[in-house]
Parts: structure tokens; C-alpha cells; sequence
């Protein structure tokens, strides 16, 4: 934030011309300096962590080699001996908590005392529930799973790490003077890194557990999984290094890539979906939970969805505008979300232990989403030169999406009905809460958007901006979180530090709103200079101390992605804290004959 404040101090007007400086004092190659030098540090602090566990494991085996010593005394010392067993029982002994209430239980038939629990310590930090028992799976499905989590979040920081540069940029337009480091190359860089790396990884890693346990069986194909991640990464390292030297689709939003590294990634999808598909067809259940519905369909869709944005046969003139407006919604909408409420329709409610509200409103939600969200891709291009019956399609299509919208944000509420209380015991139901409640205000927004009289205001500001990071990030980014603080400790045994989730979620949280509510803000200021004719730099300068908010939410959310990459590394390997030296020692006397006296 220091870094911030004193970007904002630089000039915000027109670019002047270039001075003739050394490159590595430009602000824009300290700024990027700084991003590399963090993880530089967190580097070092891993290796010091390591370090550290090397002399608790040297200072363990000499306390155990102590211990051994101790027994062997015990062996031969009657006294010490029985000291010790003294000391055991003591130790042992534990309060029966009646000792002042009586044996009579308590009845609290108002409801009148909720949260109760033993302090143990200054409490700055409410307790948490812990997760439930490791569960018993399949080790190699679980190797799969992680490695999918893992490049997940590797693309989410190296993703967002652009993207806070390019946010930067807002604030200090003349940063660099680097092609590489431009923002026509940048941000494709940005959006299609988090768009296939992070959500489509953590994705497939999700689906793999859940497709599987849905059906009652096992994974069709470990080896099928290692195939799709390998081709999925390899196609986003050839892609993002061909976007920084400038070679691209030609601008076609989301779809930069050129076809042969979206067809690697398309390759990955297919594997995985025949995978999924031989899964179900194997399973021990008579019927496919809606979960298997939605995550199937939705890559179904995104074979189709990138046939249809890849094949130039039709894309010429209008045509190509009508194309992009279809692969860009679809992409989200029957990707990403389709996706996601698949698995949430399993993970909501096993976090619940609650069976969902109404299987009935999840097959409404699904039918009438496929039915509306196929038509809306033009409202994008309201007033443009596309069939004025088209545009008018989009819009009743934007209308109909109410339906399923209602239906999934009621479905998901009503589950939680009699379960609110468990909010505020849980570092996942908060995530949970969160996507649901977005996921009913951004796509009612997306709704709203779609209007001539609101799309004459608001399109090609900075408000679409804040409504797409409103969906991708509120709806699917913050529903991934919390499926993945669900499930990986069920699947390691390592939970997370209950505070550093709460760090993650309120930076997180904090940090997109004070990215979308300035945008949305300054958007619609914009939109009505523009509507007034007023001069196009003046609505450049309107915006800049929005931008300021855009970069400082933008870092605070960057911020939480750290801490959840530590997170994750956490749950991965497990807490490396000192052993419990006093069980050890108890376990080594406990070999010795339980019938001798003291």
C-alpha cells in the first residue's frame, strides 16, 4: 500500500514522450523487480522454515534417545520407577466438569445460549470447527487431486502478479516504456492465466473427487488425469509465452490463444470429459446426482463452445462479432458457472450434513440455464451493426436468466435454513455464503446490464469491468475456495491456521469490493460524460482516483491469494510442529507389565 500511495503521486495525464533513462531505474522495472523480490523472500523464509524443522527433528531424536535412556533406569530403579507412575497419573488425571453443577444435564429449552465453548487462551480470534476426520481415499486419486490444486494456485498468484502490474498501471500510465510489459500484452496474459490455469485446474481437481464419490465408485483412469493436466499446463506456458511476444488470435476477448495451444487445451478437456463420462458409466447408484449432470454438461459446452470460437469458416464481418460475443458469455456462463454449481451442489450441503433443499429447483436452475444463458452472448453488442431481432433475443434471453438465477440462489439458501448458526463456527460456510449471495447480485447485475437504456450508459466503461470480476471472482473464485478448504483436509488430515483462512477471506472480500464498488462508481460517471459529449480525456481524468481504489483492492486481493498459496502448502505437507516428547516417554513405560504395584 506504501508502494501505492507513492504511485499516485506520479502523473496520471498523457503519455510524454520517452527519456532516454537506463531501463532498470524506470518506475515500471522497479515495480516489477519488487513482484519478483516478494517471492524471492518468501523463498528464503521457506528454506529458514526448513532449517528450522531440521533442528527440531536433531533435538527430537536426542530427547528420544534420553527417553530410552530414562526406561532403562526405570528398569533398574524401583524408586524412579515408581515416581514415575506417580507423576503419570497426575498428569492423566482430568476433572469430570461436575464438580460443582452435580451430574444433572443442562436443558436450554429458550435457545438462548449459542457458541458455548471452553476458553483455553485470550480468544483475538473466534474458534473455529474443526474439519472432519481424514477420510478414506484412494492415495493415488488424492496425488491426482493435489497436483491439480497446486498448478491452480501457482497460475492464481502468477496470474494475479500481472494483474496487479497492469493495475498499477492505471495509476502510473507511464510506468515502462517494454513492449513485453505493455498492456495489450499483459492482460490477455492476466485474464487467460486465471481464466484456464487457476478456475479450470481447481476444476477438474474438484470434479475428479466428486464425479467419483457421487457414483459410488473409482476413478475410470488415474492416468487419463496426469494426461489432461500435462496437455491443459503445457497449453497455458506455450500461450502465455507467445502472448508476451506478441503473437495472439487477433484480439477476440478471452479466446488470444491461437488455435494450436487451444487446441492442447481443448485435448485436455476431452480426456478428462471421457474419463468423467467411463466414471458415471461404471457407477454403483441408479441414478446421476445433479452434481454429475451439471459438471459433465459443462464440459460438453466447452468443447462445443471453443469448436465454435475456433472454426473461421464463419467468422467474417459480423459474423466474427457474433461468434465472440457467443464464445465470450458461454465461456463463463456454461463453463465456469455450470461447473461450479455442480460442485456445490455436493459440497454445500456435505458441509451442511444436510441434504440439499430441493432437487427439484436444481433441475429447473439446469434446464432453464441452458435454455436462456445459449442466447444472451450479443447483448454485448447492443446498438451495434448485428440484426436488431438478435440484440432484442440477448435481452429477453437476460430476462429468462432471472429464472435459474432465483431458483439456484433459493435452492442454496433454503439448504442453509436452520443452519445459519453454523456461520460463524466455520472458516468454509463464510466462503460459501459469500459466492452464494454474489452469485444472485452480479448475475442479477448481468440482467440489468443487458437493457438498451442501461447498456447506452454503461458499455465500454470500467462498470463491465467491475461486473466481471464481480462473477469470476465473487461467484467462482470465492465457491473454489470453499470447496477446496472443504475437501483437501478430508483428503491430507492437515488442516489450515483458522486464522490465516480468516486473512485470506476478509482480504479477499475486503479487497474486491473496494476493486468493484469505485469502479461501478466512476463507470457510471463515465458512461454519462460520454452520453453528454463531453471530451473523451475528461472522463480519462474523472477516473483516475478510482483507479487508485482499483489498484489498492486489487493488491489486497493479490495480498490473499498469498496467504491462501500458503495455505495450501500447509494442507499439502502438513504442520511441522515439535512431537509431543511427554507422549512419547508414556509410550515407552506403558511397555512395561501392567501388573506391577506401586
Amino acid at each position: 500500500m506504501a508502494l501505492l500511495l507513492v504511485l499516485s503521486a506520479l502523473s496520471t495525464q498523457a503519455q510524454t514522450p520517452a527519456e532516454s533513462k537506463n531501463v532498470l531505474t524506470s518506475p515500471g522495472m522497479i515495480i516489477m523487480l519488487t513482484l519478483i523480490f516478494i517471492p524471492l523472500v518468501v523463498t528464503v523464509f521457506l528454506v529458514a522454515l526448513k532449517i528450522r524443522n531440521l533442528a527440531a527433528k536433531t533435538r527430537y531424536s536426542r530427547v528420544k534417545k534420553e527417553t530410552s535412556e530414562l526406561a532403562d533406569v526405570v528398569d533398574n530403579d524401583d524408586t524412579v520407577y515408581e515416581e514415575l507412575i506417580k507423576r503419570k497419573h497426575a498428569l492423566n488425571y482430568r476433572l469430570t466438569n461436575n464438580e460443582l453443577a452435580g451430574t444433572i444435564g443442562p436443558e436450554d429449552s429458550k435457545g438462548i445460549l449459542l457458541n458455548v465453548d471452553e476458553v483455553h487462551g485470550p480468544r483475538f480470534f473466534a474458534s473455529k470447527r474443526k474439519a472432519a476426520p481424514k477420510h478414506q481415499t484412494d492415495p493415488k486419486l488424492v496425488k491426482l487431486i493435489m497436483w491439480y490444486l497446486g498448478t491452480a494456485t501457482l497460475w492464481l498468484v502468477l496470474g494475479t502478479s500481472v494483474g496487479e502490474y497492469i493495475g498499477i498501471k492505471f495509476v502510473s500510465p507511464d510506468a515502462d516504456h517494454i513492449s513485453w510489459l505493455s498492456f495489450g500484452r499483459l492482460r490477455p496474459v492476466h485474464t487467460n492465466m486465471v481464466f484456464w490455469g487457476w478456475s479450470s485446474m481447481a476444476m477438474l481437481g474438484l470434479g475428479y473427487y466428486v464425479v467419483s464419490t457421487v457414483s459410488n465408485t473409482v476413478v475410470y483412469s488415474i492416468k487419463r488425469g496426469y494426461y489432461s493436466l500435462i496437455l491443459m499446463n503445457a497449453a497455458i506456458i506455450i500461450g502465455s509465452g507467445m502472448l508476451m511476444a506478441g503473437i495472439n488470435n487477433g484480439g477476440g476477448e478471452y479466446r488470444e490463444y491461437i488455435w494450436p495451444v487451444m487446441a492442447l487445451f481443448a485435448g485436455g478437456i476431452v480426456v478428462s470429459l471421457a474419463n468423467y463420462i467411463q466414471t458415471i458409466a461404471q457407477r454403483k447408484t441408479k441414478e446421476i446426482y445433479i452434481s454429475n449432470w451439471y459438471i459433465v454438461s459443462a464440459m460438453m459446452f466447452l468443447t462445443v463452445i471453443v469448436t465454435v470460437g475456433y472454426l473461421p469458416f464463419y467468422q467474417d464481418g459480423l459474423g466474427e462479432t457474433i461468434v465472440q460475443g457467443y464464445y465470450m458469455h458461454q465461456a463463463v456462463g456454461m463453463w465456469f458457472m455450470f461447473f461450479n454449481l455442480g460442485l456445490v451442489y455436493y459440497f454445500l450441503p456435505q458441509q451442511l450434513n444436510t441434504p440439499i433443499y430441493s432437487y427439484s429447483l436444481g433441475i429447473l436452475a439446469f434446464w432453464s440455464q441452458i435454455l436462456f444463458y445459449t442466447l444472451i452472448g450479443t447483448h454485448h453488442f447492443i446498438f451495434s451493426s448485428i440484426p436488431w431481432w438478435l440484440q432484442t433475443v440477448a435481452i429477453v434471453g437476460s430476462m429468462g436468466m432471472l429464472i435459474p438465477v432465483f431458483s439456484g440462489t433459493t435452492n442454496f439458501i433454503m439448504t442453509f435454513r436452520g443452519n445459519f448458526n453454523k456461520i460463524g463456527r466455520s472458516y468454509t460456510l463464510p466462503f460459501y455464503i459469500v459466492g452464494i449471495l454474489f452469485y444472485f447480485t452480479g448475475s442479477t447485475q448481468g440482467t440489468a446490464e443487458a437493457f438498451r437504456e442501461t447498456n447506452l450508459i454503461w458499455h465500454f466503461t470500467d462498470f463491465t469491468t467491475a461486473h466481471s470480476h464481480l462473477t469470476m471472482y465473487g461467484i467462482i473464485a470465492f465457491m473454489l475456495w470453499a470447496c477446496i478448504y472443504t475437501i483437501v483436509p478430508r483428503l491430507t488430515g492437515n488442516e489450515p491456521k483458522q486464522g490465516l483462512v480468516g486473512a485470506h477471506f476478509w482480504l479477499a472480500l475486503i479487497g474486491l469490493l473496494f476493486y468493484t464498488i469505485p469502479l461501478m462508481i466512476g463507470g457510471t460517471l463515465k458512461g454519462i460524460a460520454w452520453r453528454d459529449g463531453k471530451p473523451f480525456i475528461d472522463s480519462v481524468v474523472l477516473m483516475a482516483p478510482y483507479w487508485l481504489w482499483r489498484a489498492i483492492g486489487g493488491s489486497l486481493m493479490w495480498a490473499s491469494h498469498l496467504v491462501f498459496a500458503w495455505n495450501i502448502y500447509v494442507m499439502f505437507s502438513g504442520d511441522k510442529s515439535d512431537p509431543d516428547i511427554r507422549k512419547e516417554v508414556f509410550e515407552k513405560l506403558n511397555t512395561i507389565p501392567a501388573n506391577a504395584e506401586i
